[in-house]
């Protein structure tokens, strides 16, 4: 039997501009998915995915010939699966290409609702498997910036910009830049990622902000500087008016208000955005444990950063 094995993801900075060469701050979690391939004798894969509770939530079989398909719809989880191991059988030819079938197991570590990377775990563990590029199996099949992909494979925080510039993808011979950073802020204990109950849907959040159309030199150099200010930063203060500089940036790039303004305008602290705004999960920083607060108003998971980030 082969294991594969993917982080999770949080992106700290550079939401939405990131798909235009923004510098962002993106870090992997302890939470992540695995992959278990186990040959069988027929020429079918039976594929069972199970959730952080052990719990079955996907359960299909399919004959390998059915991989050949042009189906190119995609609103079911079987068509979902189907359309992703085609674009890895276009990746490579021989994937799958074989007399045996297989019994495929995944499994969640977190609640499939959080946000924190089950299609881009899935699509990391599954370009492994098939010894393909996952960048190219990530355009072929949800797109994005691919950042939760650099996270899947990265064990610490790491900065991520796309090269949409032609010299620059001349000088670095690739279309992005991934490099680990060493993000450990002293104040750690004092921040907290906050469940807002409902899963966002990223692809539309990157559909309505690519329908903006807007000329982004100034605001993707002020998010840049944020990026490497919150690094290094050393101080909670001045990490909370980084992240509220932030907020208020984007606010204005993407026409929405700011998550703070609309339920947690007599919050003591600071609170940030993350991923595409309306769902899953914000950070807050603040000096005292929120958790009361939050759960006051409805919001039950309140997860401490060390519970969080992978390192």
């Amino acid at each position: 039997m082969k294991t594969f094995k993917s982080n999770g993801k949080l992106l700290l900075t550079g939401e939405y501009v990131v798909l235009d060469g923004a510098i962002s701050l993106a870090i992997p979690t302890k939470y992540g998915q695995s992959l278990n391939v186990k040959p069988i004798d027929s020429k079918h894969i039976h594929w069972k995915s199970f959730d952080e509770k052990n719990k079955v939530w996907f359960e299909d079989k399919f004959h390998l010939i059915d991989l050949k398909s042009n189906k190119t719809e995609t609103n079911t989880p079987n068509l979902r699966l189907l359309q992703i191991l085609n674009a890895a059988q276009q990746l490579s030819p021989n994937f799958l290409d074989t007399n045996t079938g297989f019994s495929i197991e995944t499994y969640l570590d977190f609640p499939k609702n959080w946000g924190l990377g089950t299609s881009s775990t899935l699509i990391n563990n599954i370009a492994e498997w098939a010894n393909i590029n996952p960048y190219e199996l990530l355009k072929l099949t949800f797109g994005g910036s691919g950042y939760d992909i650099a996270c899947a494979q990265h064990n610490t925080a790491i900065t991520y910009q796309l090269l949409n510039d032609d010299t620059l993808k001349q000088h670095q011979d690739t279309n992005r830049m991934v490099l680990p950073v060493n993000f450990n802020p002293p104040f750690k204990d004092h921040l907290y990622f906050v469940y807002l109950n409902k899963k966002q849907n990223s692809r539309d959040g990157i559909t309505h902000y690519k329908a903006l159309d807007q000329n982004l030199k100034l605001t993707i150099s002020e998010i840049n500087t944020i990026t490497e200010a919150l690094i290094s930063c050393d101080s909670i203060m001045e990490f909370q008016k980084l992240i509220i500089n932030h907020e208020e940036i984007i606010s204005k790039t993407i026409n929405q208000s700011t998550i703070a303004s609309k339920y947690f305008n007599d919050f003591d602290g600071a609170i940030k955005s993350l991923g595409a705004w309306g769902g899953d999960f914000i950070l807050a920083c603040c000096e005292t444990n929120p958790t009361r607060y939050f759960t006051d108003r409805g919001y039950n998971t309140v997860v401490p950063y060390k519970e969080m980030i992978l390192k």
